[in-house]
């Protein structure tokens, strides 16, 4: 066996981004020969990527980027906040959103096969699995077209992004409706946006609610002794809808309150500036992802007995 030389390992090393122990064993195994080294240094990559890829990343950050006609929104996750923060990972994430920009490609399998330099988005990202030893997923993007008017806003620490696009409407405002959005979350533009679906789904939740309302309030006055009189079927009605009215305020833009003035809605702020919302975007690191509760004493306590 060729003996392998710090020369060797240091040079591995550069040319692959790997660990020192890792390329020493990689060399070791390959008789000193750099190019079965890096090879095997990948493979290898491949399959601590693949082991992995079940563990829960819900950290990151949203990277973007922006042309003359859109802006692109990536998020990009990994186990922990501290990698997160790291030069390679935020390369990642960056070279994720320009690419995009660029190609609007259809989904993000897509995504992840095009060409950073001369590895794909997915090459990179095993990589920096078998380097970091943490599972990192490239989870969404969003293509916004700008319109009129358009503005970003990213919260610090790039956990949130925004993006509205205004068919009427100036600069100012467009800034001030894009830090709403990352602050409220609405999820449809007005009421007409919200789905039938949802809508029906929702009804059957606060027909529940009203119903249970109403036996808790009966059973409340008979163990009191006291005489209980059902509300009227058109009362019930009209509290179902008004619960249902408050969600879809709740939830749309058009129909929250506006984050820099509570007593004035979004929708009466743009008719009195003559301005119309066209689209808008929010991504949020890790939003919708089920974070694993790690409970720190119960595993030392098991490995202790293990």
């Amino acid at each position: 066996m060729a003996d392998v030389t710090a020369a060797q390992v240091k040079e591995l090393r550069e040319r692959t981004g790997a660990g020192m122990m890792d390329c020493r064993k990689a060399l070791d195994a390959t008789a000193g020969d750099l190019d079965k080294a890096a090879e095997k240094l990948r493979m290898d990559g491949a399959a601590k990527a693949d082991k992995k890829a079940g563990r829960t990343a819900a950290e990151g950050v949203i990277a973007w980027a922006e042309n003359g006609g859109a802006v692109a929104l990536v998020e990009l996750n990994s186990e922990t906040d501290f990698v997160a923060k790291g030069a390679d990972f935020q390369a990642l994430a960056k070279a994720a959103a320009d690419l995009a920009l660029q190609h609007t490609p259809a989904d993000v399998a897509a995504l992840a096969q095009l060409k950073s330099g001369a590895k794909t988005l997915d090459e990179i990202r095993r990589e920096l699995v078998a380097k970091i030893g943490e599972n990192l997923t490239l989870r969404r993007f969003e293509i916004v077209k700008k319109a009129a008017t358009t503005a970003i806003y990213v919260h610090p620490g790039s956990k949130i992004v925004s993006v509205i696009t205004l068919a009427k409407g100036d600069d100012v405002l467009a800034a001030d409706l894009a830090m709403h959005v990352a602050a409220s979350s609405p999820r449809y533009l007005d009421a007409t946006a919200v789905p039938a679906d949802f809508l029906a789904s929702e009804r059957k939740i606060v027909v529940a609610q009203v119903a249970t309302e109403q036996a808790e309030a009966q059973a409340a006055a008979e163990e009191a002794g006291k005489p209980f009189k059902p509300k009227p079927a058109e009362i019930v009605a009209k509290m179902i809808d008004g619960k249902l009215n408050k969600l879809v305020t709740e939830m749309t833009l058009l129909g929250q309150p506006f984050v820099k003035n509570p007593d004035e809605s979004v929708e009466k702020l743009l008719k009195s500036r003559g301005a119309q919302v066209a689209r808008f975007v929010r991504l949020q690191v890790g939003e919708g992802i089920e974070k694993k509760e790690t409970d720190f004493a119960a595993e030392v306590a098991a490995a202790a007995k293990g």
